[in-house]
């Protein structure tokens, strides 16, 4: 996997096409997914859904998961199909429809949709329209469909807000919503989330699974369950994706939903975003939980002997438990050396930890038993040292585990 930093979007939508243009040409050739009917079978689609479907259209399989599990197609439906790749999902839910109902396969490949559009000319099939587009612009009027099914197409996305926000937009109040897609335990942090050959390895562009089902809800979408988890990545041929994918905790969930009959208001969803727990998971995630301890440690201590020196200028007093100020800032610098411990996890080099504890040890010396301005300082310095030191080893083992930076 090598990797070229600074593609645009458009770059990226090109790279897409590229890769899922080689599978519709040449299915065999190999790929870092699985790709065929052996891995349509080892996702878990029951013979009876793939018996019969063209042998041109099974052999160019490349989804993630069986969204079928969540059983949003229902005879007579009108059905939209997003990343609908060879069509083996559209054609199992024009199956499902019945005689009454229809099938859009959209698919950003132009490669894709030809393949699929000719394989149900010659298979005689009727009722399924096959368009090329993105899952950022439907090119779908309001509440036209009534039932969505997508297979390994949003982690491919940049703009998920936005195809979530499409989604909504084109179904009907109450209309269900299947996906399955690939998810992540915790985000890729370096910055690489504009190479093109990292977005189709479907690590870079995957969402962290909380964070993916909340996209759903503020946008609307009610009654969100999970109705199957499991390893696609172990099904790769690829070692090196295999290991990608286990550092960053990738695996592929399905998921069914409902549309809610009208969209949260923009109040609300500013609410839910801004919820301090949604934003101290995200920290965590992302390898700040020290960082962002040490700044408040440094914000309790600094923060308010400045207060403290301002308010009389303004007339103002303040009466300080010095108890609980020590205490506070304690907290803090506690909570960074937990989050130091926890990086010897990711990097395996204990320096940045001996050199937090430390800092530590000068920190709490100085506010519990002889208070010393630069010892505190100092302790303060190798502490925010330690921090800095151990950010630098998470990013580089990341940039490895993604063929970034050569490993030492």
């Amino acid at each position: 996997m090598v990797a070229i930093l600074g593609y645009s979007r458009p770059q990226i939508l090109a790279a897409v096409q590229q890769m899922y243009g080689a599978v519709a040409a040449t299915p065999d050739a190999p790929y870092h997914f699985p790709v065929g009917a052996e891995a349509c079978r080892r996702l878990g689609y029951p013979p009876e859904q793939t018996d019969g479907l063209p042998a041109e259209t099974l052999a160019r399989f490349a989804g993630v998961g069986y969204p079928f599990r969540a059983d949003a197609v229902r005879p007579g439906d009108r059905v939209l199909d997003i990343g609908a790749g060879a069509g083996n999902d559209a054609l199992i839910a024009r199956r499902r429809v019945g005689p009454e109902g229809r099938v859009l396969a959209l698919d950003l490949t132009a490669a894709m949709t030809r393949r699929l559009a000719g394989a149900a000319r010659r298979a005689g099939i009727d009722a399924l329209d096959v368009v090329q587009g993105s899952a950022e612009q439907l090119p779908l009027p309001e509440a036209s469909v009534d039932s969505i099914t997508s297979n390994g197409a949003l982690n491919l996305v940049p703009d998920k807000r936005r195809a979530v926000a499409e989604m909504f937009r084109v179904l009907r109040p109450g209309g269900r919503l299947q996906l399955a897609d690939v998810v992540i335990h915790r985000p890729v942090s370096v910055d690489c989330h504009e190479d093109p050959r990292l977005w189709v390895e479907c690590v870079v562009g995957a969402t962290v699974k909380e964070e993916l089902l909340t996209l759903f809800a503020e946008a609307g979408f009610e009654e969100i369950r999970v109705v199957g988890e499991h390893d696609y990545f172990a099904l790769s041929p690829s070692a090196q994706t295999r290991e990608v994918a286990a550092s960053f905790g990738a695996h592929a969930i399905e998921v069914g939903m409902r549309r809610g009959e009208t969209a949260p208001s923009r109040a609300r969803r500013w609410r839910h975003r801004l919820d301090p727990r949604r934003a101290w998971r995200r920290v965590q995630r992302r390898g700040l939980a020290g960082l962002t301890a040490l700044g408040l440690a440094l914000l309790s201590c600094y923060g308010t002997l400045a207060l403290v020196a301002l308010l009389p200028l303004l007339g103002l007093g303040l009466a300080l438990d010095e108890g609980l100020w020590a205490g506070t800032i304690a907290l803090f610098v506690l909570l960074t050396l937990a989050a130091l411990a926890a990086g010897i996890r990711r990097h395996r080099s204990p320096v940045p930890m001996l050199l937090g504890a430390a800092g530590g040890s000068l920190v709490l010396h100085a506010l519990f038993v002889d208070y010393r301005a630069l010892v505190e300082l100092a302790g303060f310095v190798l502490l925010a040292s330690a921090v800095t030191w151990d950010l630098r080893r998470r990013r580089r083992r990341e940039a490895q585990v993604l063929g970034l930076e050569e490993a030492p």
